[in-house]
């Protein structure tokens, strides 16, 4: 495995991500609209993803919510990022045994293998692999 991470799923991801950099005295990095991209249509000028750096070890994801506002607690999702498409597909196939699948595992605009899954503890997953 290469790294876990933390995303948030927030309102206002813009505002609230420039609060959070001045607050912790990080740097915003890898921002990403949704403008252009065919599957969030509707939603330009929306942030699909932001990086939040803290330091060289720790990174916060965030992203803007779309749709249905998040029941609460699942507007945190724990991240992994796979080293081989292997281990990711037996970590996918392990947390879904008696949890739910909320996005299939597929092939994605950014080049890589994801997919997304609440276990059967309720912590939502997700799980990626870079191409």
């Amino acid at each position: 495995m290469k790294k876990v991470y933390t995303r948030l799923n927030i309102e206002n991801c813009k505002e609230a991500i420039e609060f959070y950099a001045q607050v912790l005295n990080g740097e915003i990095k890898n921002v990403q609209l949704a403008d252009g991209v065919e599957m969030f249509k509707g939603h330009e000028g929306k942030y699909i993803h932001a990086e939040l750096h803290l330091n060289e070890h720790y990174v916060i994801y965030f992203n803007d919510i779309f749709g249905n506002e998040p029941v609460k607690g699942t507007n945190i999702i724990m991240g992994l990022d796979f080293d081989r498409e292997e281990e990711l597909r037996k970590v996918y196939d392990e947390l879904s045994k008696e949890g739910k699948v909320t996005m299939e595992l597929q092939d994605t605009f950014w080049n890589a293998l994801y997919g997304k899954v609440t276990d059967k503890y309720g912590i939502h997953w997700e799980l990626n692999y870079q191409r």
